[in-house]
């Protein structure tokens, strides 16, 4: 096996004098290898999201260090460190944070056509993704015009299409309803097997934590345990 993501003693804290210090993130080591579907859970202020967005270098740590396969992203910014999280790094977000003025087709096309695909790559790699999340002959669509189940398959499959190295889930269930959410997760349980991509997600989402092979539960910005199924 081998390690995509690895923290070694993280912190991400908040405040300027230690009376008022949060520690969200408190001396977080973990590694992840490749091919996992794992689910760092916990109650809300425990750190879990803090600590995906650490992993996915939406933010940077206080201290230590966050390693994307040998590279340490914690000590990147601006323009290296976007670059770097476009080409290695897949997020699903619960908002589903697509562009609005786009239609699906080109939601899912937006990254490749910033990592410079060539057209005809980004058209048989976005015709294949939709089939994929089972949104064929909706690809004209707009994300107004498509249910919050479909926008949210649009989401992982643009997080999916650039074949990135780690794809990371902030509450990807929040915002849909129960079928919906069972469907999306079953669907990126077969692609997590079918191609050995890995999936992080942060949740309190039982239907999360029960597909997941294995959970991270955090409390107080630490680890409080860490099982595998």
């Amino acid at each position: 096996m081998t390690a995509v993501i690895s923290s070694t003693d993280v912190c991400r804290f908040f405040g300027d004098e230690e009376a008022t210090l949060v520690k969200a993130v408190d001396h977080v080591s973990i590694e992840i290898e490749r091919g996992e579907f794992t689910a760092i859970v916990g109650p809300s202020g425990s750190g879990k999201t803090t600590l995906l967005h650490l992993i996915g270098g939406l933010d940077n740590p206080t201290s230590g260090a966050v390693h994307l396969s040998g590279t340490n992203i914690a000590e990147m910014t601006g323009t290296a460190l976007s670059d770097f999280r476009r080409d290695h790094i897949g997020f699903i977000f619960q908002a589903y944070n697509l562009i609005p003025v786009f239609s699906a087709e080109e939601n899912i096309e937006y990254i490749m056509l910033l990592q410079g695909v060539d057209a005809a790559e980004r058209k048989r790699r976005v015709a294949a993704m939709l089939a994929q999340v089972g949104l064929e002959g909706l690809g004209d669509r707009r994300p107004n015009k498509l249910s919050g189940g479909q926008q949210q398959r649009v989401a992982i499959a643009r997080a999916m299409v650039s074949h990135p190295e780690i794809i990371l889930a902030d509450e990807p269930t929040a915002n849909l309803d129960s079928k919906t959410g069972i469907a999306l997760l079953d669907l990126m349980k077969e692609l997590n097997e079918k191609h050995n991509m890995t999936f992080v997600f942060s949740t309190h989402d039982e239907k999360i934590m029960k597909r997941a092979s294995r959970l991270i539960h955090m409390l107080d910005g630490k680890i409080d345990l860490d099982e595998s199924k």
